[in-house]
């Protein structure tokens, strides 16, 4: 079982804090939230397109910075989708509500799937 203290995991916990922060005021922040930040309006396609009911403006604050790292660490990293989902689902039981790791594993899931769908017809 992974621990708390994984540097890799506090790394994740200060993004999502400054991804969040960057909703309300703008913010002195490290060069990954800048890159994410910069790349927002991609991600939040993604997004969107993994959860036609739930317009980028209804979903919680704190998810939706959730849903922006995780979202950002599938499609641009090289860390396994499914490690994402499962930092993610963890943060988003730190900070989150209750149905936060639910719909945010959900969103993520379709994120996946439609990633994977998208490397299989570019390798035919």
């Amino acid at each position: 079982m992974k621990s708390v203290h994984d540097p890799r995991h506090k790394k994740r916990q200060e993004t999502i804090k400054e991804l969040f922060a960057l909703g309300f005021a703008d913010q002195n922040v490290s060069d990954l939230t800048h890159t994410i930040a910069g790349l927002i309006p991609k991600l939040d396609e993604e997004i969107k397109n993994s959860a036609p009911t739930w317009p980028i403006e209804k979903i919680n604050r704190i998810d939706l910075a959730i849903l922006r790292h995780a979202t950002y660490e599938m499609l641009h990293t090289e860390t396994p989708p499914k490690v994402v989902i499962d930092e993610a689902i963890e943060l988003a039981k730190e900070f989150g509500g209750e149905n936060s790791p639910s719909f945010i594993n959900g969103v993520l899931g379709n994120i996946l799937t439609r990633k994977s769908k998208g490397d299989e017809n570019k390798n035919e």
